[in-house]
């Protein structure tokens, strides 16, 4: 897991697409088997990936890996398009924030999406044949003379060109006054939370036009806001069990058996500020971007601009964990704060076991930290390790002291290669990097049981 230890071969594909604001990804999401893999961007299009059955590898290189397949393009569609709120005078943009999946019941799936609005239930389903010989139409489809109709015959279905159907199955609308930054599936299959900068809502999967308000910070008068909702997740055993995180950088653990609004939560976590550390950008770095529940449900996993931390449920003083992701640009936060990047909002992801997590940073660079050593590598997303069979490089950012060769100097980072958004598959060494317009997808082909190569 140390910087300088042996990069893992992998395997890996990598997406090539236009390089358009519209074709930026702004979101990345498993489905919970890993087969399908769905990203959103700003255009408002929604790309499906499906994992190959077949390894078209050598098949004594496919036993020894246990590679099965690469991620192709499955379907693709628009979700979302622009939209004016009159009411307001504001445009809505197509942009999908979350993509989430839900649970599969049967051969079809389904998945929610959402822009800054509206959100929606897809359904993605295969078709493979096709009725045929029916009574009242013709082989184009077009109506018969009843008067022509001398017999009756059975419709049979015959077997087609496969095909993939996406069709909007619900539209959850007018539900939000600000922007919806989460979305959330209820252990419970049936219900699902939607989250704003002031509000959360659940809703019923098979109801579209109202919603159970749960959360409302909203003050009476405005001028007392003092913090927003950025994020929020129900808890993947306990269906009444919800987190949320605001811009002060506390976590509001809530239970909607003790009340049906739960502006009253039932745990904060909050760690005491530095005050040595106190500067006119602790609030703004301070803030939450993202919390993830762990599989076990017993740690919640936050990130903030400059760390990575642990908390554990039944521990509300402090995080347990703490991953300094880019301590080195504590230093740059002013010029930071002018060119608007101290409010980028990085997402982080744990692995199937929860032994290790992973976050982004810049420079397409991304890091991993293994929690039993507590030490982290660092790693490029770059098209040269799009190749075949090529070896995914740690990399090191130069602080001072001896440098190595590869090094890259503070100065140089690129801040406008940023990964904010990526996923890790739900039983397999599997990640996905959305890196600005392109999707990488990495396979540790080493060692299965190693977590963090």
């Amino acid at each position: 897991m140390g910087e300088d230890a042996e990069s893992s071969k992998i395997n890996h594909t990598f997406l090539r697409d236009y390089v358009t604001e519209a074709d930026v990804i702004s979101t990345v999401e498993f489905n919970q088997t890993g087969d399908l893999l769905a990203t959103g961007d700003k255009g408002g299009r929604v790309v499906i990936f499906q994992r190959e059955t077949e390894c078209k590898g050598e098949p004594e290189e496919a036993g020894e890996t246990g590679d099965s397949g690469e991620y192709n393009v499955y379907s693709t569609f628009q979700s979302h398009e622009p939209d004016f709120d009159y009411l307001k005078s504001l445009e809505i943009e197509e942009k999908i924030n979350k993509i989430r999946w839900l649970p599969q019941q049967n051969a079809a799936h389904f998945l929610l999406s959402t822009n800054d609005k509206t959100i929606k239930l897809w359904k993605v389903s295969e078709r493979d044949k096709r009725p045929e010989g029916y009574n009242l139409k013709d082989e184009e489809g077009r109506l018969k003379d009843i008067s022509t109709i001398t017999s009756l015959q059975v419709p049979v279905l015959k077997p087609t060109d496969l095909m993939v159907e996406v069709r909007p199955r619900r539209v959850f609308a007018n539900g939000h006054t600000y922007h919806v930054n989460s979305i959330s599936v209820n252990s419970d299959g049936e219900t699902y939370l939607s989250a704003d900068d002031l509000r959360i809502n659940m809703w019923h999967l098979g109801i579209t036009d109202r919603s159970f308000n749960i959360v409302d910070i909203k003050p009476a008068n405005m001028e007392d806001l003092t913090e927003v909702i950025t994020a929020a997740e129900f808890h993947p055993q306990h269906c009444h069990v919800f987190v949320y995180s605001s811009s002060k950088g506390t976590l509001r653990l809530c239970d909607m058996r003790a009340s049906a609004l739960c502006d009253k939560h039932t745990k904060s976590f909050e760690e005491p500020e530095d005050p040595g550390n106190r500067s006119f950008f602790s609030e703004i770095i301070s803030s939450v971007s993202d919390v993830k529940f762990s599989h076990s449900g017993r740690y919640l996993l936050t990130r903030d601009y400059l760390t990575a931390k642990v908390w554990d449920l039944n521990m509300d003083k402090g995080p347990v964990e703490t991953y300094q992701v880019h301590e080195y640009l504590r230093s740059k936060l002013c010029s930071l704060y002018e060119n608007d990047c101290i409010f980028d909002k990085f997402e982080c992801v744990w692995n199937s076991s929860d032994s290790v997590i992973m976050t982004g940073a810049y420079n397409s660079f991304f890091r991993m930290f293994d929690r039993e050593t507590g030490r982290g590598v660092t790693l490029e997303a770059w098209r040269e390790s799009s190749k075949p069979r090529a070896v995914l490089r740690t990399r090191r950012v130069y602080t001072g002291g001896k440098r190595r060769r590869g090094d890259v100097g503070v100065d140089s980072l690129d801040f406008t290669k940023k990964i904010l958004h990526m996923a890790w598959h739900p039983s397999e060494n599997i990640i996905a990097i959305a890196a600005t317009n392109n999707l990488y997808i990495f396979q540790d082909r080493v060692n299965p049981e190693t977590q963090a190569q």
